[in-house]
């Protein structure tokens, strides 16, 4: 394999290959990585104006400042070295599968007399892993199996040959109940112990038939030794793992290798099932949720979560099952869709797993959705007001004895914060610590960008504060001619007191109500965006104000290296050659003398 760089109008001069294609932003962040039976067809079609793209998609190609490939030998290796390189990276424009479980394991550590144990950490140093299972269920099921038909020990004691020679053990009551046929002490030995072993790995492996030609071979050398207790227990030995067997069995048990994967799809979202079946058995059933960043089609989504889960699972299926047709096939990759038999059944019972995971998500959906509306509906009643206040906007000042005033308004839609709504004010108008003018200023100057933007306006109006701060946020609606249009109300925190314009005395609601839950929460998220915001703002001009008094310094000089460092900590931790780059040798050695002489200030 090799790798290239390219710049996003050097698109055609990519080869006609296979090959990983991946994206990188302004700030060389991976943005996105793909595929492609040739590289040169794909990525031109970003950036083809004829082809119709997306709008997601011509947002992302605006970002895209570097183009990166890697050459491989066929499609599918392509399509193995993309879900790599997405599951390490996680680009912001790739498909995401909403599933971050860690799942558990069987391990067989590399020791003396190995036991088997469950983890859900995967460090593949430490011995042999078998799994992940679906669930701790299905896992503990397999465990409880192999534990009654092999005798495999259960302590973590250290089997050491030196350790049992010595007789620092005694047998536990594991081996008095005939679990164990007791190693710790030398009545079994490691060679016996490890061919149980070896019969265990297979049914761990899902190869029972393996497991069960050992236990009827082993019943019938009993049997004709006349040793017909031990036959006996092969008998039930025999009998408990085609219990097993036949309660796993869902298909065909000349069915032997084989993957299904069906895909359910919305507009946004798409719902999977992958099922593993060897020898007939069902051995990996698992639903995912994937959120679609590019308007992805069918195809596309199955065959990457396709490549996740087998990844996930460690499969080796020879062919997999696909409820879509497939309309460019991969080489490597055998996607089977039948139309009749055992295998059309078992398909249907994928799809018909991924359709209930799909309701079973939207119901979840919808009972969140309704607790949502509950909550502004109940807010709706207890304030009387005319609508449902599905946008809400509150305001807070923050400023200590009058020093770097600031404000902030945060937004809240449908009962949830709106971050990239979020806005923070410098007071400009207002000088000296006055918390009633600075809360004018603000809300003129938000309404007013508003009504200048045509923006909607919002439902509710919450002012963190009392009456005064309340009548100055009503002071400038209605000098902007809106009072009246929205609601406004002012929330003061001593005893959670609702203030509305023109009333003397406030309102209580219920201090166990959901709606004055949330009121409290957006007034307490304005106050955090407002204090952090003011401590930001107070940190750089405290630091300004020391820097201005280097001499050379003046206030452009600690800006540009405020906004070129981004904080206070990088520009003390800069070095001279750093500094330089920003202001000048000069300056900087002037900046470097002044710290190392208030190093221990």
């Amino acid at each position: 394999m090799q790798s290239s760089s390219f710049l996003p109008e050097e698109h055609n001069n990519l080869p006609d290959h296979p090959g990983v294609y991946r994206y990188f932003n302004e700030a060389n962040e991976l943005i996105y990585v793909g595929k492609a039976k040739s590289l040169k067809k794909r990525v031109s079609s970003y950036f083809n104006k004829n082809t119709g793209v997306n709008l997601k998609t011509r947002r992302m190609v605006k970002e895209i400042r570097r183009i990166e490939i890697t050459l491989v030998d066929s499609e599918f290796d392509a399509l193995l070295l993309e879900n790599n390189l997405i599951k390490k990276s996680q680009p912001k424009y790739n498909i995401l599968l909403r599933d971050d479980k860690t799942y558990p394991y069987l391990l067989i550590p590399k020791e003396n007399f190995p036991r088997i144990f469950p983890t859900r950490k995967m460090i593949p140093k430490r011995g042999t892993y078998f799994g992940p299972f679906a669930s701790v269920k299905a896992m503990n099921n397999v465990l409880e199996l192999i534990r009654e038909l092999f005798t495999i020990r259960t302590c973590k004691l250290d089997l050491s040959p030196y350790k049992i020679a010595e007789g620092k053990y005694k047998v536990c009551l594991e081996y008095h109940i005939g679990n164990c046929q007791g190693p710790c002490v030398g009545k079994q030995s490691e060679k016996n112990y490890l061919e149980d072993l070896e019969h265990a790995k297979h049914v761990l492996k899902g190869n029972l038939g393996i497991a069960k030609s050992y236990f009827k071979q082993q019943m019938q050398s009993f049997a004709e030794n006349l040793e017909f207790e031990k036959a006996h227990r092969m008998k039930e030995k025999l009998e408990l793992l085609e219990k097993y067997q036949a309660k796993s069995l869902i298909a065909n048990p000349n069915i032997t290798n084989l993957d299904i994967c069906s895909i359910v799809s919305e507009e946004k979202y798409a719902f999977v099932n992958y099922m593993r079946v060897k020898n007939g058995a069902l051995i990996v059933s698992k639903n995912v949720e994937l959120k679609k960043k590019l308007d992805e089609d069918n195809e596309e989504v199955l065959l990457t979560a396709l490549i996740r889960l087998q990844d996930q699972f460690q499969s080796d299926a020879a062919e997999v099952l696909v409820n879509i047709e497939i309309s460019n096939p991969i080489e490597g990759l055998n996607l089977v869709t039948p139309k009749i038999g055992d295998k059309k059944k078992l398909l249907e019972l994928s799809v018909k797993n991924a359709l209930f995971f799909k309701k079973e998500k939207a119901l979840l959906q919808g009972l969140n959705q309704d607790k949502k509306d509950r909550v502004i509906r109940q807010l709706q009643q207890d304030l009387n007001l005319p609508e449902i206040p599905d946008h809400i906007e509150c305001f807070d000042n923050s400023n200590i004895q009058g020093t770097s005033p600031v404000a902030s308004m945060v937004c809240f839609l449908n009962g949830k914060p709106a971050v990239k709504e979020y806005r923070h004010f410098h007071i400009k108008t207002v000088e000296g610590p006055n918390d009633f003018a600075s809360m004018k200023e603000i809300v003129t100057r938000r309404y007013k960008r508003l009504l200048e933007e045509e923006k909607p306006l919002p439902k509710l109006i919450v002012i963190d504060g009392g009456k005064g701060q309340l009548s100055s946020a009503v002071e400038a609606l209605k000098e902007l001619g809106i009072y009246g249009k929205m609601p406004i109300i002012g929330i003061a925190k001593r005893l959670e007191e609702i203030y509305f314009p023109g009333d003397s005395y406030p309102i209580h609601i219920d201090k166990k109500s959901e709606s004055l839950r949330l009121l409290q929460r957006i007034r307490d998220e304005a106050h955090r965006f407002a204090i952090t915001f003011h401590r930001k703002v107070r940190s750089k001009n405290a630091f300004g104000t020391e820097l201005t008094e280097i001499a050379g310094i003046g206030e452009n000089t600690a800006n540009k290296l405020l906004s070129h460092f981004k904080s206070v900590k990088k520009i003390s931790k800069a070095t001279e050659d750093e500094i330089a780059k920003v202001i000048g040798r000069s300056k900087a050695k002037s900046l470097m003398e002044w710290k190392e002489k208030n190093k221990g200030a």
